[in-house]
């Protein structure tokens, strides 16, 4: 567990390893992780608090965030709920998720802090604890929890909301770096470091032959709603890029007029750019040394071999229609993936990528006890991306792990890599 600890520091150092150990790791490896990821947790709340000053932190509201303070308490309040709370939490994701719950030890939690039950826009409106009540009701769920872990078993069911509430908070943490690069915050400390950077790969793209290919969780362990329901699909070979497209390609469309040019855009596209009234990233700006990329509210200069970040999926197929490529379905990139022998041969985890594919169940498809998770967003216009961000939690990259969102975000630290056209 010492290695996964030393990747928190640096979450890209070991690629993949993290998450597939992590997917399967025992009560003592849990516990360190989820003193690491609180420790992460609470660098950024203190951020917040550093940005936003002492008026309570508040933001404007915004369908796409949580109040810092609200998010803070539900991530408490959901760590609860399904460990100390849930009666049933020895069955793991057999268990009843409508069953009567254990009271809780913050008096009016579930009406602050159940996101199925309190609507988004209500949350701005709530008479929340204040920061050191919140904090001080982590603390104590925190104790039970590691309690419970403690005295538990080690089976993957025993084990499993274990897992989830990990994840969970690592989602969330995640998450605040999105929002602080929407809202343009520097988080100072809490930053994770430079703009997403480079990593060797072989020259050329990657081949992959045609044939068959299983899609989604085979291994034992813990699993996603969305990732079960493993599957055959027929691949005709395809070539992709090793890596994510990167802003010195990305700039040459730029630089060409690509954001005025209506054919490298699909009809969604173009009403897109109209919106935001794009003429370049979002998130980039000229400046008399070059170019410049904000990164967390703060400003980084561009390195043009770095993958190209916090781009819409517009943006993504724009590009690619514009190079005479495609953007990859979910199952080719997840193929590539598994098939690479080593890491240079497919670099990911610097930035998520959009894919081709629509957020979809896998067939027999069954959800999970926390119902919000997957079944919402199915059919809501969410794109998949993969792989992982240089933000991501160590333990949260794994291959088959499906990321989604609405396409024309550009806060989410995504990119994208290309195929050949079939």
């Amino acid at each position: 567990m010492d290695e996964l600890i030393a990747e928190d520091a640096d979450p890209r150092a070991g690629g993949a390893a993290a998450g597939l150990a992590m997917r399967h790791a025992g009560p003592a490896d849990l516990e360190a992780a989820l003193a690491a990821g609180r420790t992460r947790l609470l660098a950024l709340f203190d951020g917040f608090r550093r940005a936003l000053g002492p008026a309570g932190l508040r933001i404007a509201q915004d369908p796409a965030v949580n109040l810092p303070l609200w998010e803070l308490g539900h991530i408490g309040w959901f760590e609860e709920v399904w460990l100390a709370r849930n009666t049933g939490r020895s069955r793991g994701a057999d268990c009843d998720p409508l069953a009567a719950r254990m009271p809780s030890l913050l008096p009016d939690a579930d009406a602050f802090y159940d996101s199925s039950a309190v609507a988004h826009g209500t949350r701005w409106r709530l008479a929340l604890p204040d920061p050191e009540a919140t904090l001080a009701y982590l603390d104590a769920v925190r104790e039970t929890t590691l309690a419970l872990l403690r005295a538990g078993d080690a089976s993957d069911r025993a084990l499993y909301f274990f897992r989830l509430v990990l994840f969970h908070e690592s989602m969330h943490c995640e998450a605040w770096h999105f929002m602080a690069a929407r809202l343009g915050l520097d988080l100072g400390p809490a930053r994770l470091g430079p703009a997403p950077r480079a990593r060797p790969t072989h020259p050329g793209g990657l081949r992959v032959a045609a044939g068959r290919r299983v899609i989604g969780m085979t291994a034992p362990g813990f699993a996603f709603d969305n990732e079960q329901g493993a599957h055959e699909v027929e691949l005709a070979a395809f070539d992709i890029d090793r890596a994510p497209v990167a802003w010195g390609a990305f700039l040459a469309f730029v630089e060409a007029g690509g954001y005025a040019d209506d054919a490298a855009w699909t009809p969604a596209g173009r009403a897109w750019r109209h919106r935001q009234g794009a003429t370049m990233p979002l998130h980039l700006r000229r400046a008399p040394g070059g170019w410049e990329h904000a990164v967390c509210g703060h400003w980084e200069p561009l390195d043009p071999a770095a993958p190209a970040c916090h781009l819409s999926v517009h943006e993504a197929e724009a590009w690619c229609r514009w190079a005479g490529r495609q953007l990859p379905t979910e199952a080719q990139w997840e193929t590539a993936a598994r098939e690479a022998t080593e890491p240079r041969e497919f670099a990911w985890g610097e930035v998520w990528e959009w894919t081709a594919s629509a957020f979809a169940p896998y067939p027999g498809f069954a959800p999970h006890p926390y119902r919000d998770y997957s079944q919402p967003w199915f059919d809501d216009g969410r794109r998949v991306l993969r792989g992982a961000s240089f933000a991501t939690a160590p333990w949260l990259r794994h291959p088959c792990y499906r990321n989604f969102f609405p396409g024309e975000r550009t806060d989410v630290f995504a990119g994208f890599r290309s195929c050949a056209r079939s």
